[in-house]
């Protein structure tokens, strides 16, 4: 019995988000299918975060226990020779049979590209949210910092979500601006569902003046969805790294 640890990128653009769905095609169930057809045995991918629809990754994390005796090395180019081109296995490696990973995971970084400019894209439609409004990137900046260190982030969730506790870690939120791009980088222990879409949001509405910089505080204190921002679109999330 072996575990194999798979790091993947993707492009979640054509997909209805990571985990499987009836009558949908995720990339979970496009990878897992792609699996058993090399494996020859009917496996269960465990994914780490289970990104929405549109939303890419330049480093997923899924395991799966198999018996097969394919050299781990030849799992990647085994797995992309049949697998659509904007699913990508960047590496293999087998781990100790308790190795999971959703649940042995420590840490996420998730990046979030802005367009900033009045005209929409036409070659990264797919890859950023565009806001044709002025953004005040300073106070956007400064509104950031709020965010890091523990707090319960019930305001900054979607409805939905089963989780036992909204109390979660932000270590390290980084904004940088680079002419007409604003990329917000966030690190944390967990993040809860469309977290960092409705923070990425709530920067924006700081950025065009609609939610004060030094009122956040207050909106994670209040715990309620309806004073944080918007939850900006799908298409400029990236899962970056999963950390273990």
């Amino acid at each position: 019995m072996r575990n194999i640890k798979l790091t993947i990128e993707y492009d979640g653009s054509s997909y209805f988000g990571w985990q499987r769905q009836p009558n949908k095609i995720s990339i979970e169930a496009i990878i897992e299918e792609t699996i058993q057809d090399l494996t020859k045995e009917d496996i269960k991918l465990i994914g780490s975060s289970r990104t929405d629809s549109g939303v890419h990754a330049k480093g997923q994390v899924a395991n799966f226990i198999t018996e097969c005796k394919i050299p781990v090395f030849k799992i990647p180019s085994a797995l992309n020779s049949k697998l659509p081109i904007d699913i990508v296995i960047l590496d293999a490696e087998e781990v100790p049979l308790d190795f999971h990973a959703r649940y042995s995971s420590v840490g996420k970084r998730y990046s979030y590209t802005i367009l900033n400019r009045i005209t929409p894209p036409a070659l990264y439609k797919n890859y950023v949210a565009h806001c044709k409004y002025d953004l005040d990137f300073e106070k956007m900046k400064k509104a950031s910092k709020y965010f890091l260190g523990t707090h319960d982030f019930s305001a900054f969730k979607s409805t939905g979500s089963s989780v036992k506790t909204s109390i979660r870690t932000i270590s390290d939120i980084e904004l940088i601006k680079d002419e007409e791009i604003i990329k917000l980088y966030i690190e944390g222990d967990g993040f809860l569902y469309n977290m960092v879409r409705i923070i990425a949001g709530t920067l924006i509405d700081v950025g065009r003046g609609r939610i004060s910089c030094d009122s956040i505080e207050d909106i994670i204190r209040s715990k309620d969805r309806k004073r944080a921002g918007q939850t900006a679109p799908a298409s400029g999330l990236c899962l970056e790294r999963v950390y273990y």
